[in-house]
């Protein structure tokens, strides 16, 4: 079979087999330019999967977390010491993975690779393909990965993670092993193609033949994001619009006849203050219907169809940005009959935009391929009690193809959001296939560092170091998974909603007649819900913004009478002179003893305590072990009815505690007194 090469520098003539170079049938040859050539090709993501392709993940989760399939229970599925987990060990040696062929590692990942080789054997061969010290795969520096925007480390942007995309072919099997000291945390992702089908297996002489492919697309990610990596399709061209939408209606953009494909779609508009930006963003959304079905396959506010919420957020990926002129989006999206392109505005003022819609033949029959799907949504499905802390990011059933996600995260009170893992449930599965690490590996980085940036594939487009406002995608470009019945995609979710509110983008190609369960989601959920609520914990609450983290926490292993409902306000990460102010409410004026139960431990700090603005008292907080100080009493004032303060300062630490200032409270009791 011919070898297609990739679309960068191709003749046009080429660039039609290209969009569609072999996917995943059964008997198929796909040399190594074929899957080099799929690195800058969006048109291959549309093509429907063959029965026995797959994608899947190898990773260091928690094997704590199981399905019991006696009870049809989870069980642990909250475990989270996702560091080191491996398959088994050989000796020394960790075995991180072992996969049967055909299929090909397109995404190699680690929070804290070091000096330890990692190994990749293939096809029962007795020598390593690769044998490499683990921090050596991402540095950019040492063949066969000598590619810096393949092979790179985000602490190069002060966000941790490492991350490689050079494509690793194997025939029959791989098996990846790791000597002492290769690090904590790994990630592989994996294809599996159908039987039967030829690929090479790797070798630092196939990627060496292949040097000027590999150059050309590491020179594309590094220097061209933001540009149609398949421009040129023959037969291709550009519909410009200018689109005038009043409040309340909707606008047609565009009535396009097939069989074609939109290609990309730019959106250019003036928004004015921030403030009117982020609401014309939600407010203003898109609309996309394929082929005279009942409802609409894209249905997504603006902004977040281009990829970053809330408002503008200039950055730039594989497949959509935003520029300082134009939203780009590069997916790929066949139909065979027709496409309605709408806009909808249901702000309350009229917007003017300006549309470019690249659109060009499909060079093959619409038959195999699957229309493109992009919904947004917050919370939908809740799942069962044992599934916690699951959280649901898509739901589909048919046959198609999971290509990536854009979350927006409004964390109001700060602290580490991400802390689950991603899930994927193929066609059924009760344990997934992919299981990960934590939600920042997933994005690309690690540690939750509060950093932007940007990369192919992955990109943090807006943070407010954590509080606030977070925005991050994930393109499953390569990784793409397939699925023939269903897909089930889950992002663990450790907070509530008072501590961390997720909306998501989801973005995946579906069979004709397919279910897509998503439809449009009222304007009132979709703009200015990201408010502060009262931060109510323990029973008791917070009315500043203090430094650190405030949160319950459960001391139910504790003796259970020393604390109400085994539990307390629990402030970590203090510093002397910070600040803590606790609401006391007082429903009838009148004289009280104010009385509070507080907690000491080894890694306590020395407060002092004050009632609205009378004299204070100073506490230690130190003790070797951990106890209740039991209920004492602050003072006795006439204290009108209405809102009082009890507010918490960091004095300093006992000589003989550790020097974290934590400070625990559980209640605080107003006693009538003479």
């Amino acid at each position: 079979m011919l070898g297609i090469r990739s679309p960068l520098g191709l003749g046009l003539g080429l660039l039609v087999l290209a969009a569609f170079a072999p996917a995943s049938r059964a008997g198929e040859t796909l040399t190594y330019a074929d899957l080099v050539a799929r690195m800058t090709d969006p048109a291959h993501l549309a093509v429907l999967p063959a029965a026995g392709e797959k994608c899947s993940l190898w990773s260091s989760y928690d094997r704590a977390s199981r399905y019991d399939e006696t009870t049809h229970k989870y069980v642990h599925w909250d475990a989270n010491g996702d560091g080191e987990g491996v398959i088994r060990k050989e000796g020394d040696r960790s075995v991180m993975a072992e996969m049967k062929g055909p299929g090909c590692i397109w995404r190699t990942w680690s929070a804290m690779a070091k000096e330890g080789h990692v190994k990749i054997y293939l096809d029962d061969q007795e020598q390593p393909a690769v044998d490499l010290p683990f921090a050596a795969y991402f540095d950019g520096r040492h063949a066969p990965f000598r590619y810096p925007a393949l092979s790179y480390n985000l602490a190069e942007v002060g966000s941790s993670g490492q991350n490689l995309f050079v494509p690793i072919p194997y025939q029959k099997s791989c098996k990846i092993v790791a000597d002492k000291g290769w690090g904590a945390y790994f990630h592989f992702n994996y294809a599996t193609y159908p039987e039967g089908t030829i690929v090479p297996t790797f070798s630092a002489d196939l990627a060496a033949r292949h040097a000027d492919q590999l150059r050309k697309a590491d020179a594309f990610f590094a220097h061209k994001l933001g540009t149609d990596p398949a421009a040129g399709r023959p037969g291709e061209r550009t519909e410009w619009r200018s689109v005038k939408v009043l409040p309340g209606t909707a606008n047609c953009i565009e009535r396009l006849e097939g069989p074609q494909a939109i290609t990309a779609i730019r959106v250019k508009g003036s928004f004015g203050s921030r403030d009117d930006e982020m609401a014309a963003m939600r407010k203003l959304a898109i609309r996309i219907t394929w082929d005279g079905q009942s409802k609409p396959a894209v249905w997504c506010p603006l902004g977040d169809f281009f990829g970053s919420a809330p408002g503008v957020n200039p950055y730039r990926t594989l497949l959509t940005g935003m520029t300082d002129q134009w939203f780009y989006s590069f997916w790929y999206m066949p139909f065979a009959k027709s496409a309605v392109v709408e806009l909808v505005n249901e702000d309350q003022k009229e917007h003017s935009l300006q549309f470019a819609l690249t659109v060009a033949p499909l060079g093959r029959p619409f038959e195999g391929l699957g229309h493109f799907h992009a919904k947004w949504h917050r919370d939908t499905t809740e799942l069962p009690k044992d599934r916690w802390p699951d959280w649901l990011l898509l739901q589909t059933q048919g046959r198609g193809r999971f290509c990536g996600v854009m979350l927006h995260v409004w964390n109001p009170r700060g602290g580490w959001w991400g802390e689950g893992d991603e899930k994927f449930f193929v066609d059924g599965e009760k344990f997934p296939s992919t299981i990960g690490t934590g939600s920042e590996d997933y994005f690309g980085y690690a540690w939750g560092n509060p950093h932007l940036f940007q990369k192919p594939f992955h990109a943090q487009t807006m943070t407010q170091e954590n509080k606030g406002h977070q925005s991050v995608l994930r393109w499953h470009f390569l990784d793409n998974v397939p699925f023939q019945k269903s897909f089930e995609g889950i992002l663990e979710k450790y907070y509530n909603n008072s501590r961390a509110l997720f909306a998501s983008t989801v973005y995946w190609y579906l069979a004709p007649g397919g279910d897509d369960p998503y439809g449009p989601v009222p304007v009132a959920q979709r703009d200015g819900y990201y408010t502060t609520p009262p931060l109510i914990i323990a029973g008791l609450r917070v009315l500043n913004e203090p430094r650190g983290d405030v949160q319950a926490q459960t001391l139910a292993y504790q003796a259970p009478s020393r604390w109400r409902n085994n539990e307390q306000l629990w402030w970590t990460g203090a510093r002397p002179k910070d600040r803590l102010v606790l609401a006391m409410p007082v429903a009838k004026a009148g004289r009280y003893a104010v009385v509070v139960n507080l907690t000491k431990a080894r890694d306590y700090g020395i407060v002092s305590l004050r009632v609205d603005d009378h004299a204070a008292r100073e506490v230690d907080l130190y003790s070797p072990d951990l106890v209740a100080t039991g209920p004492f009493t602050l003072g006795t004032w006439d204290l009108p009815a209405g809102r009082h303060a009890l507010t918490v300062e960091i004095v300093g630490a006992n000589p003989k505690a550790d020097k974290a200032f934590m400070f625990g409270i559980d209640r605080i009791d107003l006693k009538p007194a003479p």
